[in-house]
């Protein structure tokens, strides 16, 4: 069953709680797919009117931010050893490149990592616990996480759910049409930031790797 028309089968209440707590998660360092949950729910929200748009954007982003918060927290008491730890449990979130993709956002962009990288699937998940490990000063964590929180839960719910208002128009008139439209609307950024942040990945992994030694010269070129 498609993620969609499991939620229309739930109270929204449960809705509110659900994606609350799978983007707390997720913004805690655990991957989940925080952002499929939003998009889809506030594209129902748009569709029915037993979901509040502003009760949704509020939970998504108090689930961000206290998220993020709660992986600060355990960054900065685990350190090195947590990173190294989740690289052996999740090593296609928590590899090497990943997590020098990571750092280096940090240390170039500092603050901004933090408050940007809401956007980005990976930095999303590593926000927290890598500002913690880093030693980031917590009031300038605190400041780009809310900021953070606010313009990327709060604004995808809010450009999903008039996407749909008028995706709902069009269906009325172009049948699926208009339903594919939206969908393709509101998946394409994501799947754009995610194509992005593999590439920046792959990049930060060549450039991890050492330069190759150069070969021994032969005994006769001695001789």
């Amino acid at each position: 069953m498609h993620i969609q028309e499991w939620l229309e089968t739930v109270p929204a209440v449960s809705v509110y709680l659900l994606v609350g707590v799978v983007i707390g998660l997720e913004s805690l360092g655990i991957p989940l797919p925080g952002e499929i949950i939003l998009v889809s729910s506030a594209l129902l929200a748009s569709q029915h009117g037993d979901i509040d748009p502003l009760v949704l954007g509020i939970c998504a982003t108090t689930g961000a931010i206290v998220g993020d918060s709660i992986g600060y927290a355990i960054g900065r008491r685990g350190g090195k050893p947590l990173l190294e730890r989740l690289g052996r449990r999740f090593p296609k979130h928590f590899g090497a490149a990943q997590i020098g993709m990571a750092e280096r956002s940090f240390e170039k962009w500092g603050m901004w990592a933090v408050l940007f990288g809401r956007f980005v699937a990976l930095l999303r998940i590593f926000a927290g616990p890598l500002a913690g490990v880093l030693h980031m000063p917590y009031w300038k964590f605190l400041i780009a996480n809310v900021f953070g929180g606010i313009l990327w839960a709060g604004g995808t719910t809010a450009v999903i759910y008039y996407v749909g208002i008028v995706a709902e128009a069009w269906l009325k008139r172009f049948s699926w049409l208009g339903l594919v439209l939206a969908v393709l609307i509101g998946l394409t950024s994501m799947l754009v930031l995610k194509r992005r942040a593999a590439k920046a990945a792959a990049a930060g992994a060549g450039e991890a790797e050492p330069a190759a030694e150069p070969e021994p010269a032969l005994a006769s070129e001695r001789g």
